[in-house]
C-alpha cells in the first residue's frame, strides 16, 4: 500500500474504530453511543431500512484495523503530521506572512447518485483536520438556494484569531439564510 492511500484510508479507519469506542465509553445517560461492532450489528439487523443502497465495507475496514499503538497507524500519523504542519499549513502561513488561510469549505450539496457516486468537488477542511488544527466554518452564501461555507484556518493555537476573523466577517455579510426545508427531489 502507497504511503498516501495508507495515510488517508488507514488513518481515517483507525480514528473511525477508536472514535467510535470513546464515544462508547464516554457517553452520558442522556445520550447513548455504541460500539463499531454494535453499529455494524445494527446496520445488519436492519439492512433493508438502513442500507437499502450501500454497505458498509468502510465499517468492516476500521473495525480491522489494529490499536493506535501499531507502528503502521504511528507512521502514518507521523506523516500526516508533517505534511499537513510544517510542510503544509505552517509553512504557508510563515513563507507568507499570513495570519490564517481562508478557502471555500466546499461547494454546495448534491443529490445522491446511486450509479455514479457522489459528485464532491473539494473542499478545504482536510489538511487542518489532518494536522489537528482549527478551522472555523461559517456561512458565505448560497448557490442555487443550496448554503455554502467560507473556511477560516491557520497554525496550532490561532483559535483567537481565527475566531476573531471568521465572527467579522460574519458579522459584515450577513450570509446566513434561514433553512428550508424541501421536498425530495426526483431522481
Amino acid at each position: 500500500m502507497t504511503g498516501s492511500k495508507l495515510t488517508r484510508r488507514g488513518f481515517l479507519d483507525s480514528g473511525m474504530a477508536i472514535g467510535a469506542s470513546v464515544a462508547a465509553a464516554t457517553a452520558t445517560a442522556s445520550a447513548q453511543a455504541f460500539e463499531l461492532d454494535e453499529i455494524i450489528a445494527f446496520n445488519e439487523r436492519y439492512r433493508d431500512r438502513e442500507m437499502p443502497y450501500f454497505g458498509q465495507e468502510i465499517f468492516h475496514q476500521a473495525q480491522e484495523k489494529g490499536p493506535l499503538s501499531d507502528k503502521a497507524y504511528r507512521d502514518a500519523l507521523a506523516l500526516n503530521h508533517r505534511l499537513t504542519r510544517e510542510e503544509g499549513i505552517d509553512h504557508v502561513c510563515t513563507s507568507h506572512r499570513l495570519d490564517t488561510i481562508v478557502a471555500p469549505t466546499g461547494g454546495p450539496a448534491w443529490t445522491t447518485d446511486l450509479v455514479n457516486g457522489d459528485h464532491y468537488s473539494g473542499g478545504s477542511s482536510s489538511a487542518a483536520a489532518v494536522a489537528g488544527y482549527a478551522n472555523v466554518t461559517v456561512p458565505a452564501g448560497n448557490v442555487r438556494g443550496l448554503p455554502v461555507g467560507i473556511s477560516f484556518f491557520s497554525v496550532a493555537w490561532s483559535e483567537p484569531t481565527l475566531l476573531r476573523l471568521a465572527f467579522a466577517f460574519e458579522q459584515q455579510t450577513k450570509a446566513r439564510l434561514q433553512p428550508a426545508f424541501r421536498g425530495t427531489l426526483a431522481g
